[in-house]
């Protein structure tokens, strides 16, 4: 426990922690489309700038902000600032960035699609689940729901699977919940939107066709048919 000399500069505390990372990670999502625009691979680039021993703090991209916290905090500080006659113009921004995140997710997945002539007819399965991030049940402002809803102008299914989340509902949206053990050989195209640690990569990588992972989770295989964020 860090004693302060008030309530007001406590939760000005958690405000700043969670505008902090909120603002970073807007900003390496935004290296991340820059670099997909140069052919350059965003996660090299990271893990070589993290050797610095100082003045470097790596975050990730993904495919957008999750949880009641990071994607909340920011904005009712955004608010309350407005009240003092200030306008906090980082947080616009950042929070610009991350909240298109999802569509460009799917953006990538129309146009490799297209290119696999399954334009606007392929199965999208969210192997990785629906839960904001790995190994937890909360789905509170996932990207992954995000994601599904902006695929459902365009998909013709979509399905995901989650032992954490076994049902979802996403008002006109409609989602099948499959086994994640078959599904991804029944999918034309797999997105990786959140990596539990529980999947087993290496069976979703043998039978899967084409696969866009926004996580770095299949890091480790170097093949054509996976797309990194």
């Amino acid at each position: 426990m860090v004693p302060v000399g008030s309530t007001r500069i406590a939760e000005m505390v958690k405000l700043l922690e969670n505008t902090f990372r909120m603002i970073n990670i807007g900003l390496v999502n935004e290296i991340a489309i820059m670099c997909e625009r140069m052919n350059i691979d965003v996660w090299e680039i990271i893990d070589a700038a993290a050797s610095k021993p100082f003045g470097f703090m790596p975050f990730y991209p993904g495919p957008g902000l999750g949880g009641h916290c990071i994607p909340i905090d920011p904005y009712y500080l955004s608010w309350k600032t407005k009240e003092a006659g200030f306008e906090a113009r980082f947080i616009q921004l950042a929070g610009y960035i991350n909240g298109h995140m999802p569509e460009f997710v799917v953006e990538k997945n129309t146009e490799r699609a297209e290119r696999c002539s399954k334009a606007h007819t392929w199965l999208e399965y969210s192997h990785s689940r629906v839960a904001y991030k790995r190994d937890i049940d909360d789905i509170r402002e996932s990207p992954a729901l995000d994601t599904c809803c902006c695929s459902s102008s365009a998909a013709r299914v979509l399905a995901f699977s989650d032992p954490y989340v076994p049902s979802l509902s996403l008002g006109d949206v409609t989602l099948l919940s499959e086994d994640a053990a078959t599904a991804p050989a029944k999918a034309d195209c797999v997105v990786v939107v959140t990596d539990h640690s529980n999947v087993d990569h290496s069976r979703v990588v043998e039978v899967s066709k084409l696969i866009i992972d926004t996580r770095n989770a299949l890091k480790t295989f170097k093949l054509e048919k996976i797309v990194k964020l």
